[in-house]
C-alpha cells in the first residue's frame, strides 16, 4: 500500500461538566461526546525519502511541525523508526476554533492512517495512549462514536449509540479561545452541574427527548455571557422544533437535535437569512459503523 485516505469526524458534546482542576493546570471533565457526519479528509502517501510534508486547502493555516496532523505523523514515525517519508494532504471541512475538535479529528485520522499505511500493528487503545500526548480530545477522535469521557479526556467508556436524529450545526462568525473560557469558569464561585448520569440512562433507553432534556454544558455560563449571539442561535433552533440545543465544547458552535428533518431545514434557513452563522451544516450522528439516519 502506497496511499491511504482517512476521515476525521467532528464531535459535539451532549453533556460537558468540569469536575476539578489538576495541579498541572489540566481540568478534570465528565463529558458525553458524539461524532457527527461532518469530516475532514486526509490522504497519506508514502515517499521514498525521509521526512514529512503537509499541504492543505485553508489559507493561513500552518502547514509545518506546529500542525497537529504533522505532529501525529511525526510521533508514530519517530517511535517506530519509519525510514520512508510521508506526504499529508488535508482537505478541511470542519470549521476551525469552533468547539468541534477539527484539529483533534485530523490528528486522530493521521494516527489511524499512519498505523495502517506502515503496518505498525497498534490497536485503537494503543493509539489512544499515544494520542493523549498531543491533546485531550484526540483519544476520543481515534475511537469515534458515542463515549463517556473522563479524566482530562483520556478515560473513555463506550456508550449505546445516540438515537437517530438530524443535527444542525451553526458556528457564528466569532472565535472563542478555549483557555480563556476555562479560566473564566474557574473564577465562578459555583454552578449547577449537568446530569451526565441521566444522559447515560437516556442513551441506554434510546430516548432522544430525555437525552435532550438533560443536556448541559457548564462552559456556556461564560461563553454565552460574552457572546449573546450563541443564545440567539439556540433560541431560534428551539423555536423551530429542536428537542434540544446547546453550545458544543468551549464554543462558539451551537448544535440542535431535531426529530424531524424539515424542522432542522427550516431552522437552518432562518439562521442563514438572519446572517447569524458563518458556517451551517445539516448532519446526523456518526457511529463507527457509519452514519445514523432516520427519524422517530
Amino acid at each position: 500500500m502506497r496511499e491511504i485516505t482517512v476521515k476525521g469526524h467532528a464531535k459535539i458534546n451532549l453533556g460537558l461538566d468540569v469536575t476539578g482542576l489538576r495541579e498541572d493546570g489540566y481540568h478534570l471533565v465528565r463529558m458525553i461526546m458524539q461524532s457527527v457526519d461532518v469530516c475532514d479528509t486526509i490522504t497519506l502517501t508514502k515517499k521514498p525519502e525521509a521526512g514529512i510534508s503537509l499541504s492543505l486547502n485553508v489559507p493561513g493555516l500552518a502547514a509545518d511541525s506546529t500542525n497537529l496532523a504533522w505532529r501525529a505523523a511525526e510521533l508514530l514515525m519517530q517511535e517506530f523508526s519509519v525510514a520512508e517519508g510521508i506526504d499529508i494532504r488535508l482537505e478541511k471541512r470542519i470549521p476551525m476554533a469552533a468547539g468541534l475538535a477539527g484539529g483533534s479529528a485530523d490528528a486522530a485520522a493521521v494516527l489511524r492512517g499512519v498505523n495502517e499505511l506502515f503496518s505498525l500493528g497498534l490497536t485503537k487503545e494503543e493509539l489512544c495512549a499515544r494520542a493523549v500526548r498531543l491533546g485531550a480530545d484526540i483519544p476520543f477522535c481515534v475511537m469515534e462514536g458515542t463515549m463517556l469521557s473522563e479524566g482530562i479526556g483520556e478515560i473513555l467508556t463506550e456508550l449505546p449509540p445516540m438515537p437517530a436524529c438530524t443535527i444542525l450545526l451553526a458556528k457564528p462568525g466569532i472565535d472563542v479561545p478555549t483557555g480563556g473560557v476555562y479560566r473564566a469558569l474557574d473564577a465562578l464561585s459555583g454552578y449547577v452541574h449537568p446530569d451526565i448520569s441521566g444522559q447515560i440512562r437516556a442513551l441506554e433507553a434510546g430516548d432522544l427527548d430525555d437525552l435532550a432534556a438533560k443536556m448541559g454544558n457548564v462552559l456556556e455560563l461564560v461563553t454565552v455571557r460574552d457572546h449573546p449571539v450563541i443564545a440567539r442561535i439556540r433560541e431560534i433552533m428551539m423555536e423551530q422544533g429542536a428537542v434540544g440545543a446547546m453550545m458544543s465544547g468551549s464554543g462558539p458552535t451551537v448544535f440542535g437535535l431535531f426529530a424531524q428533518d424539515e424542522d432542522a431545514q427550516r431552522a437552518c434557513s432562518i439562521l442563514e437569512t438572519e446572517g447569524l452563522a458563518s458556517d451551517l451544516f445539516l448532519t446526523v450522528p456518526y457511529q463507527n459503523g457509519g452514519s445514523v439516519h432516520g427519524r422517530r
